[in-house]
């Protein structure tokens, strides 16, 4: 029954009215929409930060984690909020390419530790 009523909830809207002339519908599936993309984008802020810093291309660990999450919220969202076959696929392999790459750098890291 309370799995009924979340996603009753998920699909309601949140928002619905008009901006700048255009018609606007927000539901909660689609703030975590919005969630993936700021993450997925905002991951190369933290790229070019951690690259500027050091004064080569780097790829800090926040890099994959904000990978791993925003596919996370991305892959939510089409497979939930919107079903649609080509988001999923389209987020499906970066979150795999993200969770190795945070699994070899977790790795490494430990090794480097442990000498």
């Amino acid at each position: 029954m309370e799995l009924l009523l979340f996603a009753d909830f998920m699909h309601n809207s949140l928002f619905d009215g008009t901006i700048f002339g255009k018609s606007l519908l927000i539901t909660p599936w689609k703030l975590i929409g919005y969630t993936g993309v700021g993450l997925f984008a905002g991951r190369w802020i933290v790229q070019i930060f951690a690259s500027n810093k050091v004064q080569k291309v780097t790829m800090p660990r926040l890099f994959w984690i904000m990978s791993l999450l925003g596919s996370i919220c991305l892959l939510a969202y089409f497979t939930f909020g919107k079903n649609d076959s080509v988001g999923i696929l389209s987020n499906l392999f970066p979150s795999l390419v993200a969770l190795y790459n945070l699994f070899l750098d977790i790795k490494n890291d430990f090794q480097k530790n442990s000498q």
